[in-house]
């Protein structure tokens, strides 16, 4: 049985609870409700690397990970160490980043924020906010440096034609319809482009998001992410563990076994190949043979992780409601190392 969000906008915006993994609800409510419509900058703390954290992506070879209270965090040495960013314009939960190249990065959250860096994250600037719509943005991608899609909850769509000075909105939605929560747009081979969405709707671009198709799933329930693997497939996955893997551009499904029944948030393929997938309850799903079946375990605190990335030494990097965290390639949990804010605002550290 799948969980369907009511087509209500809520006054809290707890939105992401729902579209990140409900388990991770907690924390980003509570916190997106103290700061709703606070226009300040995040502010700097040093267990900003061990507190909530949603997405991670690289800049080049830095590592840039985003989490609650608009912290941005840098690391230059694959994850061993982190950083604040210096100036980040928003306090507002921030759902993901994504780097074009080693300079150019946009981020997206609550208030459908969308904030740009063009110095590999060091600063940010705000591009876009509409706290009035009491609107989350989930996902944002860019083809370059002008050309971008952001998504989130309710079917909301923007769309920038020069690199976020301006952003439109559309509707995937047929006249009629409820508007689908888009949760994780990410490119697909070809130059397709692909929509994990709710409802086991997968939305697809041949023409560079001029117009969308929408695919149906044999599930139901919500799909959270999706990526393009090594050998030209597709993989979207979602809800109490399903997956599914495509490898004609998404005309035809296959369901893989994934060895867990807690929701997927996220994934990542690692140097020789190895796809990971992480999710609620701490799950870690690894596959060896290019997503077509997965083994599961579990982290021992069971705490949720929304994102994971390769790390230094065959590494991995799990990011998730205790921040981020190591492991070895024999999966020893490594000290979790402690974020710095900038040295001249050291005085103005908060918890």
């Amino acid at each position: 049985m799948h969980v369907r969000l009511p087509r209500r906008r809520p006054r809290v915006r707890s939105v992401l609870a729902a579209a990140r993994g409900l388990a991770l609800c907690g924390l980003i409510a509570s916190h997106a409700a103290a700061v709703e419509h606070d226009p300040e900058f995040a502010t700097p703390s040093r267990l900003a690397a061990g507190s909530l954290l949603l997405d991670v992506d690289r800049a080049g070879d830095r590592l840039v990970a985003v989490g609650e209270w608009g912290h941005v965090l840098l690391s230059d040495d694959d994850g061993a160490t982190w950083r604040q960013a210096r100036e980040v314009p928003t306090r507002m939960t921030l759902t993901e980043v994504s780097f074009g190249d080693a300079r150019h990065g946009w981020a997206v959250g609550h208030d459908a924020v969308v904030i740009h860096s063009s110095d590999g994250g060091e600063t940010w600037q705000r591009q876009f906010a509409a706290p009035e719509d009491e609107a989350t943005l989930l996902s944002v991608w860019f083809a370059d440096a002008r050309r971008g899609i952001a998504v989130g909850a309710f079917g909301l769509l923007l769309e920038t034609r020069d690199g976020g000075q301006t952003w439109s909105r559309r509707s995937l939605a047929d006249s009629g319809e409820d508007e689908p929560h888009l949760n994780h747009i990410f490119a697909g081979p070809e130059g397709t482009i692909f929509i994990a969405a709710e409802f086991g709707w997968v939305f697809r671009s041949r023409d560079g998001g001029e117009s969308w198709q929408r695919l149906q799933l044999d599930y139901e329930g919500s799909m959270w992410g999706g990526r393009a693997l090594d050998d030209g497939a597709i993989l979207v996955f979602g809800m109490r563990g399903h997956a599914f893997r495509s490898e004609d551009l998404g005309e035809t499904f296959v369901e893989v076994p994934t060895g867990t029944d807690q929701s997927l948030q996220a994934s990542a393929t690692l140097p020789g190949g190895e796809v990971v997938m992480v999710g609620l309850g701490g799950v870690v799903a690894r596959s060896r043979d290019g997503g077509r079946s997965f083994e599961s375990a579990v982290e021992s605190d069971r705490r949720g992780v929304a994102a994971v990335a390769p790390g230094a030494d065959s590494e991995l990097l799990l990011f998730g409601e205790r921040g981020v965290k190591r492991r070895s390639a024999s999966g020893e949990l490594l000290d979790s190392a402690m974020a710095e804010p900038p040295a001249e605002e050291a005085a103005l550290e908060t918890q």
